[in-house]
């Protein structure tokens, strides 16, 4: 019986023109849709959004996640 290890990535990006509740969850909802993402926590006060995925995942597709939820990828 073997145990799978499985490696998670957490990668933190900066998002610029969150600034509130609502921001962090159009930016994580629109995160959380790329394959791989296992969670994501934005931080409106900061800018930061801490992604974690089971894969490095592509910087485009973030940009463009987070262009779709009204903000811009730093």
């Amino acid at each position: 019986m073997s145990a799978e290890t499985k490696t998670e990535l957490t990668t933190v990006y900066q998002v610029k023109g969150m600034t509130c509740g609502h921001c962090e969850g159009a930016v994580s909802s629109e995160i959380s849709a790329i394959p791989g993402v296992s969670s994501v926590t934005a931080v409106a006060k900061t800018g930061e959004v801490t992604v974690v995925s089971d894969t490095a995942l592509d910087r485009e597709a973030v940009a463009a996640a987070v262009d779709e939820a009204g903000y811009e990828l730093v």
